[in-house]
């Protein structure tokens, strides 16, 4: 699908969050500067909103690796792995260690290789408009209809 607008990228990401639940893990696929951390400022802003929270500002973790914020009942962890060179570093974050009460957003997850039953591929590409992306969604179960969007 081809998304036409940040507006249509920030609708997209709350379809994604009215199926969202406790643990679900998020991968965030695409080149540098497709929208990836776009995408989840909007999720998480989304989340804070829907859990009358206070909105706060969504940075690219690219140099501390992880930003959490913390909801009244559920602990978002963005992370953002694109300095992570092999599994031994990878595994030095304990990405899925905490796994109560947490949605997890991982953005350049290409070294993980542990299988997840409730997992999500957001793979964004560029298109020849440099204002549209292709946007596809990878997931099983509960996340075969979000293509149909």
């Amino acid at each position: 699908m081809i998304v036409k607008s940040l507006e249509h990228l920030n609708f997209l990401s709350q379809k994604v969050v009215e199926k969202l639940s406790k643990n679900d893990c998020i991968f965030l696929i695409g080149e540098i500067g497709v929208g990836k951390t776009t995408f989840a400022r909007y999720l998480i802003n989304y989340l804070q909103e829907k859990n009358g929270e206070k909105i706060t500002e969504v940075l690219s973790p690219t140099f501390n690796l992880l930003y959490e914020y913390h909801l009244k009942r559920i602990k978002i962890m963005h992370y953002d792995l694109y300095r992570i060179k092999d599994e031994k570093e990878l595994k030095q974050l304990g990405i899925f260690l905490d796994n109560q009460d947490t949605i997890k957003i991982i953005e350049w997850p290409q070294l993980i290789n542990i299988p997840l039953s409730e997992k999500l591929e957001i793979h964004l590409d560029y298109v020849k408009n440099e204002k549209e992306r292709e946007i596809k969604f990878i997931g099983s179960g509960k996340w075969k209809t979000l293509n149909e969007l």
